[in-house]
């Protein structure tokens, strides 16, 4: 039987794909006490990644939006395989959200809000959370966003 969490994504049209393989020497997620920490994730889609794109250049704000929902999908799936259960998310602690910008662009919040939005969309007032949003002069296979999570969970 399907939990709230898997029910809402549901709702929203969102399957979660398998957790994505991490792409270097590192572990997906850790555990420590009641803290999961999910690595980076980048915007690897169905068909490979998508949105290989610099902010202020080859993708606007919307774009980057998107991105940053894609990638909190790919940490929603980390979470699964890490709890089994995504109902076992007490709150999202912390994320921090990586934009691949040109210098002049200053939208960086506006971007992540895409992962913030749907982080509430999904997980209610357990999805609110503090964060960064940042702008980088590159990020890994040229994406234009990436983004880790401090989940608690019980």
């Amino acid at each position: 039987m399907a939990g709230n969490v898997d029910k809402r994504l549901a709702e929203l049209g969102v399957s979660l794909p398998q957790a994505p393989a991490p792409a270097a020497n590192y572990v997906p997620y850790t555990i420590a006490g009641n803290l999961l920490t999910i690595s980076g994730q980048v915007t690897m889609g169905p068909d490979g990644l998508e949105y290989v794109a610099k902010l202020g250049d080859t993708a606007d704000v919307a774009e980057g939006q998107a991105a940053a929902r894609l990638c909190t999908i790919n940490i929603l799936a980390q979470a699964k395989a890490a709890l089994g259960d995504l109902d076992r998310i007490k709150q999202v602690v912390k994320i921090q959200g990586f934009v691949n910008s040109t210098p002049d662009f200053m939208d960086h919040p506006a971007v992540i809000n895409g992962a913030s939005d749907f982080l509430v969309d999904v997980l209610g007032d357990a999805g609110r959370h503090a964060r960064a949003a940042v702008g980088m002069a590159s990020l890994p296979f040229g994406v234009a966003v990436e983004i880790d999570a401090v989940i608690e969970f019980a």
